[in-house]
This record gives structure tokens, C-alpha cells and sequence, in this order.
């Protein structure tokens, strides 16, 4: 079977059918939409036996959808119409949500329906959802999607009206009238794209990552207190954090680097390395420890991990080896990990410098995952992860992902060689042959694909992943004898082989170097590019068909 995923980013859906096609054999080849006549060449070329779109913002040119069967994904239940599907779910407060594929026919989210799945909505932002309810049922509706084409047993949707376009001026704070529920709810809507427009103290931006504040208390939109990049302002009736602005014409940053001198004279309100989410309020790291197993969860934005958070971590980490037996790496809610933070680098006057800081940063954290003789160490890959995430995953003892999950095991596409231990870690794992190829070809895989070539250790059902990893957690310390060997064997093989795991890590280092420090550096490029989200010129050629 031939498939062309006709898409205008290769996003989180997008990478769940590219590799779920890949996994069951077919041969893929992916189009973005750049304009007609590329989509048209390019389809014509591999003439595929159908056309899924994911995740697609375009038209499809009529001389393609008139001469192929082509599927559009829609974030939203039967019968939904329009743009921005899911801030319209979040605006409205819906219970339930979900996710059509459509068989084009050249209407806006027209078409005859050949798959509708629903899912219960959370009080959570638009892009949280997007990436964990939307995803998942999208990836639990592949099947019946293949078996639905094949038998050509397409439904009518319901005729119901266009979903109301909106605009800022549905989504604008009064800052005298809205209560916290009321603004957490408009820049959760906003969230990812376009953000919710303001001003804070005189300067014009857009609004990211809201978080509910219980203690402390101001007038409405009075900045009250900073913590670890955010700011929090008061509410007639309460309080909020905002984790991330974006100012015109720029990037998404941590707010305080936004402000900056704006906000002097603003008080630091810090919380333990660990937070035991006793009241609401803004927190990156948290523990919930179930007997002898700690599950640890690190929410940064986007998966990105700046050089103080990778300090944070490892704290918390060291901590952690002095009060149980197993440590497990959570992830954050939207991602696992991607690695170093690149658009903190990109805002950087001395990107080189701060680069250099973060990636050794992350290679410390690193380095306290893999020698702990004291403890059991878990990746819990229950969200798509990067770079190097990937590594930091392949650090642990043990991988267990959610059969959902896509990993990115790879660094070319930004320009960097990477570090992260990964010279050790992932021959470890996968072999030096297979090591190259992830990287060298910079292979998008499944979790599914990674159990197969030893990646991953065990992968769980969507429904069942957090039963499954608590019983899997669980019997590592059900023999204490066991364990108690399996701790001795791993302090044996840590000192027999530190200076050769700490050697890898410095070839690392000093292949990264001047990727960081020389001017002409293509990371630069390539960060400035992802930064600003700037539209490729072709399709990349690691997604092409036959490459």
C-alpha cells in the first residue's frame, strides 16, 4: 500500500500516521503543502493509492483531490466545521470532544465522514489536549480508518453550521471583569497559536501557559511575584501565572526574559526543588512516591529544558536516590523531553556561551542518571520525546513507553552532533549499525518500532499505561533479594566502566564545540529556522519516499 500524507507541518499527528504506515509496511512518502504546483508534482510523482491529511492548513489543488482519494483529519466531533476546532471546545466548555477523518470533496471540512471518535475534555490548554486526547484517539482510530476505506463504508455528517472564526476580541482579558476560571480559560484556548494579546507593564504580547494561584492575593493585573520564569498577576478574584510571552514579531520565551528590568523590584516567591502540590500555583517539578518507587514528573515548556531547570532536576534526583529504591522520569505533561531549550538561545546575545552552559547541563543531569548504584532508574516515555530526550530516556535502566509515543533519536536536523551520553547509551541499546542509522538518517520511530530494535523495553496501551507502569514499577521491588543484586551488579559494571562512559562524553563535547561557538556554524541557521517556524522551501528529504 501507497500513502501520501500531504501535510503542512510534521507535527505530533502527522508523526503518529507516518510512523504507524511505516510499522505495518507500507511505503510512505510525505508532501508539505507549499503551494500547488510542488503538491501536484510530488503526488503525481509517487501516486499513492490514498492521501491522508493530519494535519493540513491549505486547499488541496482540484487536480489532485479529483484523481485521488484523499482523508482529512479534523480535530473536532461529527459534524464539526472550521478553524480553531478545539478553542471553540474549550470556549464553550464542552464535555466531550473528538476526531472526524473526512473523505475530501473540495468543501472546507466537507465531505462524507469515515471515522468520528469522541473523548472527555479536561480543563487544560489547547495544546495539552492536542497533544494527548486528539492524539491518542487518533491513534486508536487508524485501524478502523484502513478497515472503513477498504470496504468504501462512508457515512453523511450532520449539516450543521460553520463554527464561529474567532478572533482576538473573543479571546482579549478584562482584566476589571474576568475571573481566574474566565482568563485561564481564554489563554488556554490561545494556547500554542495565537496566544491571547495584552499588555504588561507598557509592553504589547501575547499570553502563554496559565496557572491558577491559591495564596497570593493584589489588585487585577498587579505583577505580585516571579518563580523560575514565570510572573504572577492578580485577578479580581484571585490570582494567576503566566509561564511564557511572546512579544510582536518574535518567539515564545519564559516571561520574565520577556519583561526583564521591567520587572525589578519584583520578589522571587521559590518553592521546595520538590513541590508536594499542596495548594495550586505555578510548579515545574514534582514527586508522587508510592512506597519504594518515586515517580518523578518535570513539566517544562514544550519539552525544552533550559540550563537552571537541568540543575533543578538533577537536585531533585539526587534527592530522590536517598528515599527509595526506584526513581521513574515522568515527563511533563505535553512532552518527555526534547533537550536543550532553543529558544532560549536564539533570544541569547551570546547563544555560544549559554548553548555551551546548557548542554553541559543537561550532560550533568545526564551523568546522575546513569551512575545511580543507589537506585532503579525508569523512563516512564509517556509523551512524544526529541533529541536529547531520547537520551536522557536511554540513560534509565529501563524504558517503558506509551504505545501512542514518537521518538525523534536524532540531532542533524537542527545542525548539532548532540551530546547527552549518546555515543554511549544508544550502541548500548540498539547496537553501533543501527545507532548510525537513527542518527545519520534522522529516523522518526514508534514506540512500537523502538521495543522492536531494543530502544524500549516495554510498551503499554494507551488505556492501560499508567496501570501497567505502576505494576511494572512495582515488581522491580518486589524481591528484595533481586534487587539487592541487580543494585550490586550495576555499582560493579558503573566503576568497571566509568572512565570509558565519561571518555564518550568527552569526544561529545568536543565534536559540539564549535557547532556552539563558530559563526558559521549551520546551527544557527537551522535554530533560527525552527525558532521563527519558517516555512520550507520543499518537502525534507529524510520524509521523502525512496530517499
Amino acid at each position: 500500500m501507497r500513502v501520501t500524507l500531504l501535510i503542512t507541518s510534521f507535527n505530533s499527528l502527522s508523526q503518529v500516521a507516518y510512523t504507524y504506515f511505516k510499522d505495518l509496511e507500507f511505503e510512505v512518502d510525505v508532501v508539505y503543502a507549499i503551494n500547488d504546483d510542488r503538491m501536484i508534482e510530488e503526488v503525481e510523482w509517487f501516486k499513492p493509492d490514498f492521501i491522508l491529511c493530519p494535519f493540513l492548513k491549505r486547499f488541496v489543488p482540484r487536480e489532485i483531490f479529483e484523481k485521488y482519494d484523499i482523508y482529512i483529519v479534523h480535530p473536532g466531533i461529527l459534524g464539526d466545521r472550521g478553524a480553531y476546532a478545539i478553542d471553540n471546545a474549550i470556549r464553550l466548555e464542552k464535555d466531550e470532544w473528538g476526531v472526524t477523518i473526512l473523505k475530501a470533496n473540495g468543501e472546507f471540512d466537507g465531505g462524507d465522514v469515515v471515522v468520528s471518535k469522541n473523548f472527555k475534555m479536561r480543563f487544560a490548554s489547547k495544546a495539552s489536549i492536542y497533544r494527548d486526547e486528539v492524539k491518542a484517539t487518533f491513534y486508536k482510530m487508524l485501524d478502523e480508518f484502513l478497515e472503513a476505506i477498504k470496504a468504501k463504508k462512508f457515512k453523511k455528517p450532520p449539516v450543521l453550521p460553520m463554527h464561529k472564526r474567532l478572533t482576538q476580541s473573543h479571546r482579549a482579558i478584562d482584566w476589571q471583569r474576568d475571573t481566574t476560571k474566565e482568563i485561564i480559560k481564554k489563554i488556554n484556548m490561545s494556547d500554542s497559536h495565537p496566544g491571547v494579546l495584552d499588555e504588561i507593564l507598557d509592553m504589547k504580547c501575547y499570553l502563554f501557559g496559565a496557572w491558577e494561584e491559591e495564596r497570593l492575593r493584589g489588585k487585577p493585573k498587579e505583577i505580585l511575584a516571579k518563580r523560575d520564569g514565570a510572573i504572577c498577576l492578580g485577578t479580581i478574584d484571585g490570582a494567576i501565572w503566566i509561564s511564557h510571552l511572546m512579544e510582536l514579531s518574535r518567539f515564545k520565551l519564559p516571561a520574565t526574559y520577556v519583561l526583564k528590568d521591567r520587572l525589578k523590584g519584583i520578589k522571587e516567591h521559590r518553592l521546595p526543588i520538590i513541590f508536594d502540590k499542596s495548594y495550586k500555583t505555578f510548579y515545574e517539578i514534582s514527586c508522587d512516591i508510592e512506597g519504594e518507587v518515586a515517580y518523578l514528573h518535570f513539566n517544562f515548556h514544550n519539552g525544552a529544558f533550559r540550563a537552571e531547570q537541568c540543575v533543578r532536576l538533577k537536585y531533585a534526583i539526587e534527592y530522590l536516590k536517598e528515599q527509595v529504591k526506584v526513581i521513574v522520569l515522568m515527563g511533563g505533561e505535553q512532552f518527555f523531553s526534547n533537550g536543550i531549550n532553543l529558544n532560549i538561545l536564539e533570544d541569547s546575545k551570546k547563544s555560544g556561551e549559554d548553548g555551551w552552559s546548557n548542554i553541559n547541563a543537561i550532560n550533568d543531569l545526564i551523568k546522575s542518571v546513569i551512575f545511580s548504584p543507589e537506585v532503579v532508574m525508569v523512563a516512564s516515555v509517556g509523551k512524544n520525546a526529541g533529541a536529547g530526550g531520547v537520551f536522557l530516556a536511554t540513560a534509565c535502566d529501563y524504558v517503558v513507553a506509551r504505545e501512542d509515543v514518537v521518538l525523534n533519536p536524532h540531532y542533524k536536523t537542527i545542525g548539532l552532533s548532540g551530546s547527552e551520553y549518546h555515543t554511549y547509551t544508544l550502541p548500548k541499546r540498539v547496537g553501533e549499525q543501527k545507532a548510525k542509522e537513527l542518527l545519520d538518517r534522522c529516523l522518526t520511530i514508534s514506540a512500537k518500532e523502538g521495543r522492536k530494535i531494543r530502544l524500549v523495553d516495554e510498551v503499554f496501551a494507551i488505556d492501560e499505561y499508567e496501570q501497567k507502569l505502576k505494576e511494572f514499577c512495582k515488581g522491580l521491588v518486589s524481591n528484595s533479594d533481586r534487587l539487592d543484586d541487580y543494585l550490586w551488579d550495576k555499582e560493579d559494571f558503573l566503576i568497571e566502566n566509568r572512565d570509558f562512559i565519561e571518555s564518550k562524553k568527552e569526544v561529545e563535547i568536543k565534536r559540539m564545540h564549535p557547532e556552539f561557538w563558530n559563526e558559521d556554524s549551520k546551527f544557527h541557521k537551522l535554530r533560527y529556522e525552527f525558532v521563527y517556524k519558517i516555512c520550507p522551501l520543499k518537502t525534507p528529504k529524510r520524509l521523502k519516499f525512496g530517499r
